[in-house]
């Protein structure tokens, strides 16, 4: 029933969307007000506790058990692994705002400074360093390791319910894991179908840029029917072929553009930068997961962090199913400390160089990106790139990029929503691939013609906040099923020197 449910109560959202947007809009504005008004403080709690247990986890005792059997060994290569969680995780939100996120604190910046100021551009890095680092990751890291370690070590289906088992027992099988599993699937659908909306938009955008495409809804109509025909072609070829290659790609394009801008960039001051940044990042980084305004009553935490970790962890199901789906056999610290750790650094340094050119653009050269991007979201990265030697072939591979991250974005949730709906079956049919991959595609569609994208997207954020409560869930049940099997662990060990010991004694008399 996982399956007929969730379709349609996704059908009636993509109805009341096409309906009556303005209707949708208002109501799911309301509720997200009202979830980060009264529960701010719950979703900066729970991300930093969050955080702090993964390395816990990391660094403890059970950081030696594999995710599989003992002899179980990792299917994926280091590189191919890295690649694959990265582009299912945020590789397209990176392309997206690693221009403009900066340049909007910059104008927009937190903790009292004054716009446009030399102390708002050094919040601003930070804070993109914040909104893009451990803690994102954290989110996904916890949601992934429970998963694979539950089906991999413990032979369950690789479903969210399932992780509850240790704590509801036969309950999570039945009508609650049920529900768990209907929210995962709603979650994952709704934020795809609005990041594919998203996607259509910027890359309509890139192309009028290049070559003075018009910005309508045919034209983005066009881009969604072309990247999901690309999708679906790589999701009908599995996943050691269509997403594992179209990973190491985008990770190839994506670091050969990085370089580049690098190096015909603000090199030095990218360097400086980064160095800089990442010192004040680790410095303050309890006071930023804790910060909140009580006595100014001010909006930016709300607008931005809030927003943020909302938005992590309603995307929570979709990237933590896919990454736990790729990395059997992995002990939980290999695991752990990879998830967390690479991707932050890698954003780190892509925020230093994209970022930090569009600053030193603003700053030192007096080229108005800040004010462009803040009239046009989607321009700041083209109009950045620009500026730089070769910039019109730079942008298009920018654009390219752009594609092929949606493209394995799209993909990766396609395979998700197969395994979902299919009692968490690690291989789904072609034939429920195409079949969710045609449905979130025609809901994007449908939400960008009636204009009811904005909606949707503030809807899709809603679910965070009963997923804050289920990741915690999922946190108390894993620590649970760990110390027991430590326990199994040590009393096994015990018995074998036991054994030991009475062979010794033996051979000795």
């Amino acid at each position: 029933m996982v399956l007929y449910v969730s379709i349609v109560i996704i059908l009636a959202f993509v109805l009341w969307g096409a309906l009556a947007p303005n209707k949708l809009a208002n109501t799911a504005t309301s509720l997200f007000d009202f979830s980060i008004n009264n529960f701010g403080w719950f979703f900066l709690i729970s991300t930093f506790s969050i955080l702090v247990f993964a390395f816990y986890l990391a660094f403890s005792k059970y950081g030696r058990i594999k995710l599989g059997k003992d002899e179980d060994e990792p299917e994926y290569s280091t590189a191919s692994w890295f690649a694959m969680l990265f582009s299912a995780g945020m590789g397209i939100g990176l392309v997206f705002w690693g221009v403009s996120e900066p340049l909007s604190h910059f104008l927009s910046p937190p903790e009292g400074a004054s716009e446009a100021s030399i102390e708002a551009a050094r919040l601003a890095m930070r804070y993109s360093f914040f909104h893009w680092g451990v803690h994102p990751w954290a989110i996904y890291t916890i949601i992934s390791l429970a998963l694979a370690y539950f089906q991999f070590r413990k032979g369950k289906r690789g479903l969210i319910s399932a992780v509850f088992s240790p704590i509801l027992g036969k309950i999570s099988e039945g009508w609650v894991g049920g529900v768990i599993d209907t929210l995962a699937i709603i979650a994952t659908v709704f934020g795809v179908a609005t990041s594919l909306g998203l996607g259509a938009l910027q890359i309509n955008g890139g192309l009028n840029h290049m070559f003075g495409f018009s910005i309508s809804p045919f034209v983005q109509v066009v881009i969604i029917a072309v990247v999901t025909v690309l999708f679906l072609l790589s999701a009908t070829t599995g996943l050691d072929k269509g997403i594992q290659i179209l990973s190491n790609t985008n990770l190839i394009i994506a670091v050969l553009l990085m370089t580049f801008v690098f190096v015909v960039g603000p090199t030095s001051f990218i360097l400086d930068l980064f160095t800089s940044t990442l010192g004040g990042y680790l410095q303050n980084i309890v006071y930023m997961s804790l910060r909140m305004t009580p006595f100014t009553q001010g909006t930016w935490v709300g607008v931005w962090t809030l927003f943020y970790w909302a938005w992590w962890i309603a995307w929570g199901p979709f990237v933590g199913t896919f990454i736990a789906r790729v990395s059997k056999g992995r002990t939980i610290k290999e695991f752990v400390l990879g998830v967390l750790l690479i991707p932050s650094l890698f954003s780190f340094v892509w925020f230093s160089v994209f970022g930090g050119t569009g600053l030193h653009l603003e700053l030192f050269d007096h080229y108005p990106i800040a004010a462009a991007a803040e009239k046009d979201v989607t321009s700041a990265l083209f109009l950045t790139l620009e500026q730089l030697p070769m910039g019109g072939i730079i942008a298009f591979i920018a654009t390219l990029l752009i594609i092929t991250f949606f493209v394995t974005s799209a993909d990766s949730a396609t395979f998700v929503l197969g395994m979902l709906s299919t009692k968490g079956d690690p291989n789904p049919s072609n034939k429920v691939k195409i079949v969710w991959g045609v449905l979130q595609s025609s809901i994007a569609i449908v939400l960008l013609i009636s204009g009811g994208l904005s909606g949707l997207q503030t809807a899709s954020i809603v679910a965070a906040l009963p997923f804050a409560i289920i990741i915690i869930g999922m946190c108390v049940s894993l620590i649970v099923s760990l110390r027991q099997e430590e326990r199994t662990l040590r009393s096994r060990e015990q018995k074998r020197m036991k054994k030991i010991d009475e062979l010794l004694m033996e051979s000795d008399s």
